[in-house]
């Protein structure tokens, strides 16, 4: 689906507080514990919110990026966000922004991530980035990734809070105790995976049935849209008074890495054009799968996009 102009114009911000500079190392049938050789590495400025913006503004959409860099290799992110017409409005700290190593095995079809812990930002700092976020004149907020060391557990939930008497719309991705109290402020959306949702309700989801009672009891909640990630089996998109599953065909798939990114960032295009929820659905997985299958061929890539099976 082409963005209106009318979406182009509106404006989508993104806050990442723990960005990373991500590594990728491509190792085929990687054995550990032995000598294994490297076929191709790269990298590229990222973290969750860096990722949700850059999936939309290479769809045209206008986009802001919030947050903390550090200072000493700020110039990899300058320019990223340089290239895909990103504005650039993140706190510097003093310092370099971590990295993260990603070891991807095309042959297996997974990912080894290892993340570093990122830069420490002061009580100060955060007050500067608090006031960078009241100054933005935004249609949306996607709030994304984990907080770095000293950002108190509850930093997501009142930025939500601030956010919706604005009257932002605002999404959520992140994990543990912040998610938690980020849900209980009432966002538009969240997307947890299977894991973080147990987390989320106190108990296991062992299932669909599980699955789908633990995302509409968050909604009634006041949780607008929860989009559970559920792996191979695809995702669920429930509101109040709907549900959808969104399964995409099986593919080869290259690297999972800023796909689940991809998909926030297809809920928050689908919403600011006003699709269904099911049209939601669609675009969402189709955000993820140019993602998953970056690299391939455009009759591949819409091969699998019109495989993908909504119910």
């Amino acid at each position: 689906m082409a963005l209106s102009p009318a979406v182009h114009a509106r404006l989508v911000a993104t806050v990442t507080l723990n960005p990373a500079i991500d590594r990728t190392i491509v190792v085929e049938d990687l054995i550990p514990g032995s000598v294994n050789r490297a076929r191709w590495s790269g990298e590229r400025a990222g973290g969750k919110g860096v990722n949700v913006a850059a999936a939309l503004a290479e769809r045209g959409q206008r986009c802001l990026a919030l947050g903390f860099l550090g200072a000493d290799n700020a110039e990899v992110f300058e320019r990223f966000f340089s290239g895909l017409g990103i504005e650039d409005r993140c706190v510097r700290l003093p310092g370099a922004t971590r990295t993260g190593l990603k070891i991807v095995d095309p042959v297996r079809g997974v990912t080894t991530d290892l993340n570093f812990p990122g830069l420490t930002p002061t009580a100060d700092n955060l007050a500067d980035l608090g006031r960078s976020i009241d100054a933005v004149t935004m249609d949306w907020c996607v709030l994304a990734g984990s907080l770095p060391p000293g950002v108190p557990a509850d930093f997501y939930a009142e930025t939500i809070r601030r956010l919706r008497v604005r009257g932002v719309h605002v999404g959520i991705d992140t994990s543990g105790e912040a998610l938690r109290r980020a849900g209980a402020a009432r966002p538009d959306f969240i997307k947890p995976n299977v894991h973080e949702l147990a987390e989320l309700v106190g108990r296991t989801v062992p299932d669909s049935a599980a699955v789908e009672a633990a995302a509409s009891e968050l909604c009634a909640l006041g949780v607008g849209l929860v989009v559970v990630s559920c792996g191979a089996d695809g995702a669920v998109f429930t509101t109040a008074t709907q549900r959808v599953w969104v399964k995409p065909p099986m593919i080869a798939v290259r690297s999972t890495v800023g796909a689940g990114d991809a998909m926030v960032a297809g809920v928050v295009a689908a919403q600011l054009a006003g699709l269904s929820l099911e049209e939601t659905g669609r675009l969402a997985t189709e955000y993820a799968l140019r993602v998953l299958l970056r690299g391939e061929t455009p009759e591949k890539i819409a091969e699998a996009i019109s495989g993908v099976h909504v119910a």
